[in-house]
């Protein structure tokens, strides 16, 4: 948070700009962005659904996600939804560890979806983004050293410590194991592909519906191709529901995207208004009943 304060404070004409271009949007496209922003709450129960092979009840499963966007922000790097859907699936009658197994293929599933988006929008617009805004000369060799050292350093501690070994390799025989009854179910497969798929693509929808709001002189496909490079960048950032990093990520993404400072901030202000903010204390207060209703 104090951080998230000094930039804001460093770029305080910026913001100021960006909340002064709000007052012009155009609310049908906003009322847009917010119908495919509750749409990616039904792609996200599709996806859960989708990873066990059980039956789960829809309409608390549906309400699941919507409360476990509100707990995300309590906890970083999206262990908060992540603890809701576990305690959501225990409740539920699915052991811990298939429990586990089933967040860790979502996880995978949602994590495959985004990139294959990514990789698809860069093959097909190889020049939208201009690399040497996103990434300063010289970063990329110290970025992917660093990566590497704490790849080998998982690793190293995983196999010299046999205690943890032992859960590791317990837990990956169980997450191979619901992966494949997962995959012999052909319903299941569809919606846990369909649902991990779905999901970035309507969070890419709603931006592009916030950036038609607001003007942006930024096709959409620019726009969609910006927004998953950008929450691909900030994926590892341990901020609780990306707050600082995300915004910040999304103008840089958007700038390099070829719009100006100024409407870009506006747009990641009101997208984040709507996909973070709004929902969030009607999210606390759904999280809370589900709680006191036993349901998590």
């Amino acid at each position: 948070m104090l951080l998230v304060a000094v930039a804001a404070v460093r770029h305080h004409a910026v913001l100021a700009e960006g909340f002064v271009r709000l007052r012009g949007a155009e609310w049908p496209w906003l009322l847009a962005a917010a119908g495919a922003t509750c749409l990616t709450w039904v792609a996200a129960a599709a996806a859960r659904q989708g990873a066990v092979t059980e039956r789960l009840p829809g309409r608390r499963l549906l309400a699941t996600q919507f409360a476990a966007g509100a707990a995300n922000h309590l906890l970083p790097t999206g262990l908060g939804a992540g603890a809701v859907n576990l305690r959501f699936l225990t409740v539920c009658g699915v052991a811990l560890a298939r429990s586990s197994a089933a967040l860790a293929l979502y996880l995978l599933a949602e994590g495959v979806a985004r990139l294959a988006l990514l990789g698809a929008l860069l093959l097909a617009f190889p020049d939208a983004l201009r690399l040497g805004v996103l990434l300063p000369s010289g970063a990329g060799g110290p970025l992917l050293l660093a990566a590497g050292a704490v790849v080998v350093l998982a690793a190293g501690t995983v196999a010299g410590v046999r205690r943890l070994r032992t859960a590791v390799c317990s837990f990956l025989r169980t997450a191979l194991g619901e992966a494949r009854s997962v995959h012999r179910r052909p319903a299941r497969a569809l919606a846990l592909w369909g649902g991990a798929l779905a999901f970035p693509a309507l969070q890419a929808t709603a931006w592009i519906a916030v950036g038609r709001a607001l003007g942006l002189p930024v096709p959409p496909a620019h726009m969609a191709l910006a927004y998953l490079a950008a929450t691909v960048a900030v994926a590892l950032v341990p901020t609780p529901g990306g707050l600082g990093s995300v915004e910040a990520a999304l103008v840089v993404a958007l700038v390099a995207a070829g719009g100006a400072a100024g409407p870009a901030t506006a747009v990641v202000l009101a997208y984040r208004i709507i996909s973070v903010w709004l929902p969030l204390l009607p999210g606390a207060l759904t999280l809370g009943a589900l709680v006191r209703l036993k349901v998590i």
